[in-house]
């Protein structure tokens, strides 16, 4: 296997990143919510407290990094970051509702990662620490889910309220599969889990298909583009619940599936939004700065595991997907918890950065029998070393309080190997391409 180095350029762009101060309108709406978090802000941080990794881990055949040992010390630092009544795990991003607090979106969203995350690290159910924590988390989900901002209307051009549906569904369903619904929670989750479903199938971009938390022609409109990063998730997320015995619209499913297939550019890249016609024939220089190959190698992963699941799948662009992201991880990394969003050359936000570790372990584990699949889990491991924060912790943001969501999502990465395999979608034809020679 072929070592891939960030080059000095790289590590260099991100220590200015790590050495910028948060801005101070932003340091005003952080102080607003509780901040229990034992890690420093990027801002705050000293040459002891640098992330373990970029210039300081190279990639080698082996990982340098145990994953047992990792995930223990994740888990018990997530145990020691809820907020509110100990009973939820917001995630902090650039958008702010009324009166600049954080939305419940995002702490809906935040908490179900989180709760997944210690549901899904090993021996679950002989430690009552966590059970405990995600039965809290799991009643602050519920509670909040009847607020006004997580029901159907969507408010103004940007709502991250499905963001909250979607990982929410997904918590609910893999607690159900696991015969761990907390009791006290056990009826109230079976009916906002229907709710859930109804409420994504309803919230689907009309005519177009998918979804999107930015709806800037109006929230009727078909002329919204999908987003392919929220689409594909809400996908597997309707996918399994149909498993499950759900009643899922197949007309959502295959608007929204339409719309990712329409993403797709001639080289494989998806676009960041679904155009409403086809980018199948558009070559990679005639695509936008967040349509190209490298701005798609976060993505790319996700949306071919999606339709693979749905009997759409090419096994090929699906192997490329996977490459895809290893060779752009520099890309990538560059961004981690730097300012600002899409950046030029290829329009990548600091918060795909660990969504993009996710969804390629995940591709990893549908590859076919036979590949090598014990090579790109062990380099998946040896990436996640290169960005794990020096108190055991991750974190693509600059805010602090979203180590809790890098924390969650890095352990899910590590454990997907031994992680059920997502549900493809019931009914569907799941013969996949075959290998082009």
């Amino acid at each position: 296997m072929k070592a891939i180095h960030v080059s000095s350029r790289w590590a260099s762009i991100v220590a200015v990143c790590a050495a910028l101060s948060v801005p101070l309108a932003a340091q005003k709406r952080v102080a607003e919510q509780p901040k229990p978090q034992p890690t420093p802000r990027v801002a705050d941080r000293t040459e002891a407290h640098k992330p373990v990794g970029f210039s300081q881990f190279p990639v080698a055949d082996e990982a340098p990094l145990d994953a047992d040992a990792a995930i223990e010390r994740a888990v018990a630092q997530l145990l020691k970051m809820p907020e509110g009544d100990g009973d939820q795990w917001p995630y902090e991003g650039v958008y702010r509702e009324d009166r600049g607090m954080l939305p419940v979106g995002y702490r809906i969203g935040g908490t179900s990662i989180v709760c997944l995350s210690l549901f899904a690290a090993k021996g679950y159910s002989k430690d009552d620490a966590r059970k405990q924590a995600v039965e809290k988390g799991v009643g602050f989900v519920l509670k909040t889910l009847d607020e006004p901002r997580m029901q159907l209307d969507f408010v103004g051009n940007y709502d991250v309220r499905g963001w909250g549906h979607i990982y929410a569904l997904q918590l609910f369903l893999s607690l159900a599969d696991g015969n761990a619904i907390p009791a006290a929670h056990d009826e109230a989750v079976k009916t906002k889990t229907a709710w859930l479903v109804s409420a994504l199938c309803k919230s689907e971009i009309p005519q177009a298909g998918g979804w999107n938390y930015s709806r800037r022609a109006g929230y009727e409109s078909p002329r919204n583009p999908a987003s392919t990063f929220m689409t594909a998730p809400a996908l597997q997320a309707l996918f399994h619940a149909k498993a499950r015995g759900y009643a899922v619209d197949d007309g959502v499913l295959d608007r929204a599936l339409a719309a990712l297939e329409r993403a797709r550019s001639e080289p494989g890249a998806y676009g960041y939004g679904a155009a409403t016609k086809s980018q199948n024939e558009v070559p990679d220089e005639k695509l936008s700065m967040m349509d190209k190959v490298g701005s798609s190698a976060s993505r790319a992963a996700l949306v071919e595991t999606t339709l693979l699941l749905a009997g759409r799948g090419d096994a090929t662009r699906h192997r490329r997907a996977i490459d895809w992201f290893f060779a752009h991880w520099d890309d990538l990394a560059v961004r981690k918890s730097a300012l600002g969003t899409h950046i030029p050359p290829y329009g990548i936000a600091p918060y795909y950065f660990l969504f993009g570790h996710v969804y390629c372990a995940q591709a990893i584990e549908l590859l076919p029998d036979g590949d090598d699949k014990d090579a790109l889990r062990t380099k998946m491991r040896a990436y996640l070393a290169r960005s794990i924060d020096y108190d055991g912790t991750w974190n693509d943001r600059q805010f602090e309080r979203s180590a809790g969501y890098g924390t969650a999502m890095a352990i899910l990465a590590l454990r997907m190997p031994e992680l059920p395999r997502p549900a493809p979608r019931a009914s569907a034809k799941r013969k996949s391409a075959e290998v082009k020679k």
